[in-house]
């Protein structure tokens, strides 16, 4: 049985960016057409920046996760390879847990495997910042 496809949905600009970055990263048209991030650009609705609602995980939001394993709440931020730093919770788009996060809303759970083969997953409480809800569309 295959897992449910969550619906996403991506400001126009993420994804132009992000469809950049697989471009990049993949080089080939078969390995982007076969990378995951790829399969969920595809996938997703996309909508003006000024449109996107306010609980949606955008690039470089911050939100926070409750790890019903741990039971702790941690808060990490969307941020692009380059930016990205695990260490001080800047969580890379291209990682299992940015691909995650990318485009959900609020409210959502998040499952993702680590290279080590194990499964995690956590509740998306909440969307602490977002550029574009605080006005910055070009983020």
């Amino acid at each position: 049985m295959e897992a449910a496809v969550l619906e996403r949905t991506l400001t126009e600009l993420d994804h132009i960016r992000l469809t950049r970055l697989v471009q990049r990263a993949a080089g080939s048209a078969l390995a982007q057409a076969n990378h995951p991030l790829c399969k969920l650009l595809d996938a997703a609705d996309v909508v003006p920046s000024q449109a996107i609602p306010r609980d949606v995980v955008t690039m470089n939001s911050r939100v926070e996760l409750w790890d019903p394993a741990t039971e702790q709440c941690s808060t990490m931020t969307l941020r692009y390879p380059a930016d990205a730093d695990p260490a001080s919770g800047a969580v890379s788009v291209m990682s299992p847990l940015g691909m995650e996060l990318l485009g959900l809303p609020a409210g959502s759970t998040v499952r993702w495997g680590t290279a080590d083969g194990r499964s995690h997953g956590a509740a998306l409480v909440s969307v602490l910042f977002q550029p574009e809800a605080a006005g910055d569309y070009l983020a």
